[in-house]
């Protein structure tokens, strides 16, 4: 599967930011079968801090909708069961996970109350989202290393362009 330009935000924010020493893209879980349909889109491993974060991203610009905010909420919540249940079979010798869902664009109101009531999981959505490109852009801004993420490299041209 390609990865989308939305998991490459978050990608670069787990490096860069939260100092992963890797990040990966539409991990399966081994074994294939039906456990093997089930994707995490981003994951991290920062290995200083023994801290695995997992990412469930959804780049709806024009707000988040499955079917109806029920099914939702529903879908998000079955993929966080799926974080949870890939970090106790394959990340044991992490201390820290974080389960984090990102979204740029989520309406107020029902879907934001019901995922404010999943307690291990991190919502990155609306203003939060936002935040965490500006910390990119303020980086991007000082650096001009190729840090090999394409969302980031397009940031620091942005940033360093010239009249």
């Amino acid at each position: 599967m390609l990865t989308d330009i939305g998991e490459f935000i978050v990608g670069a924010h787990l490096q860069l930011i939260e100092g992963c020493d890797m990040v990966d893209y539409n991990v399966r879980t081994p074994g294939g079968g039906l456990a093997g349909l089930n994707e995490l889109d981003v994951v991290g491993l920062n290995f200083r801090t023994k801290t695995a974060y997992l990412c469930e991203v959804t780049t709806h610009i024009r707000g988040l909708l499955y079917r109806n905010n029920q099914e939702s909420v529903r879908r998000i919540q079955k993929k966080h069961q799926n974080q949870i249940a890939y970090s106790k079979e394959y990340l044991k010798e992490f201390k820290n996970h974080r389960y984090m869902f990102w979204s740029p664009v989520v309406p107020v109101g029902y879907v934001t109350e019901q995922l404010s009531k999943l307690s291990t999981m991190e919502v990155v959505i609306n203003g939060e989202y936002k935040k965490r490109i500006e910390e990119l852009r303020e980086l991007a801004a000082k650096t001009t290393h190729d840090a090999r993420n394409p969302f980031f490299r397009m940031l620091q041209i942005m940033e360093h362009m010239r009249e």
